[in-house]
């Protein structure tokens, strides 16, 4: 049967992730803790792995419960431990120590900041499309192509590429749910150039995107709505969340049954 499999959020945009057993879905859809935080320059622009690789070289752990993030760089065992409210100025200045320019670190505890403003929900994909990709690039394992594609919801019980028919035309949102959870599927995620780099290192894996182009285009399966794709980097699926009704509280938990 479908069901969640896996559930993880990054509490910093870009930065390292965070396995977790249950989440509360906020109002606005996202998942509580998720992109709450974001590293921004002076400018106010996000520094994330598009626009620099140093962030992949970037590790994080963080403490949910006591509200830290413990950082350090790859290849090195230094880390720093810092409580996300009341060490924001120091952990502002050691990443801005790193990466060499002034940032700062935003907060929004309601929506987070979700790379799809009309889909700030979580983002979806299946076990089976993981392994299917995986296939494609015989040196990556499935946990290498699960961390570049940074999925919020991971479905098992579904073949690959499942999640394909979460999605109609477009502005015909696809309803489904997840547990007690109603969910509209959006359309299917663009990629950038993150997912073409190790997540560890941020070394290149070459031909990476025009690869996934043709095979993604030779998989597609029938029931996908290929009016959505005006190219074939895609691949999981943005979602919106079912307005609750007042004072209502919805919770993800593994395990939970997927609906359509």
């Amino acid at each position: 049967m479908s069901h969640l499999a896996h559930l993880c959020i990054y509490p910093i945009k870009s930065l390292d992730r965070v396995f977790v057993d249950r989440a509360i879905v906020l109002p606005s859809g996202a998942l509580k803790g998720d992109r709450e935080f974001a590293i921004v320059d002076q400018a106010g622009k996000f520094v994330n792995g598009k626009r620099t690789a140093k962030v992949h070289l970037l590790r994080s752990s963080f403490d949910l419960a006591a509200r830290t993030v413990s950082l350090g760089v790859e290849g090195s065992t230094e880390r720093m431990v810092f409580n996300l409210e009341d060490d924001r100025s120091q952990l502002e200045s050691w990443l801005s120590d790193y990466f060499g320019f002034s940032v700062q670190l935003l907060q929004n505890t309601e929506t987070g900041f979700p790379d799809d403003l009309n889909a700030p929900g979580p983002t979806l994909i299946s076990t089976a499309t993981l392994a299917a990709v995986t296939g494609w690039f015989p040196e990556l394992s499935l946990e290498q192509v699960r961390s570049r594609f940074r999925s919020n919801l991971e479905i098992d019980g579904v073949p690959a590429f499942w999640e394909d028919c979460l999605f109609r035309d477009a502005d015909e949102p696809m309803p489904f749910s997840v547990g007690s959870v109603q969910f509209l599927g959006i359309n299917p995620c663009q990629r950038c150039v993150v997912v073409t780099r190790d997540p560890q290192t941020g070394s290149a894996y070459p031909n990476f995107q025009k690869t996934f182009v043709a095979q993604r285009q030779a998989t597609l399966p029938t029931w996908a709505a290929t009016s959505r794709f005006n190219h074939f980097y895609r691949l999981a699926v943005n979602t919106r969340v079912v307005p609750l009704g007042k004072d209502a509280i919805a919770q993800l938990e593994l395990g939970a049954m997927v609906k359509v």
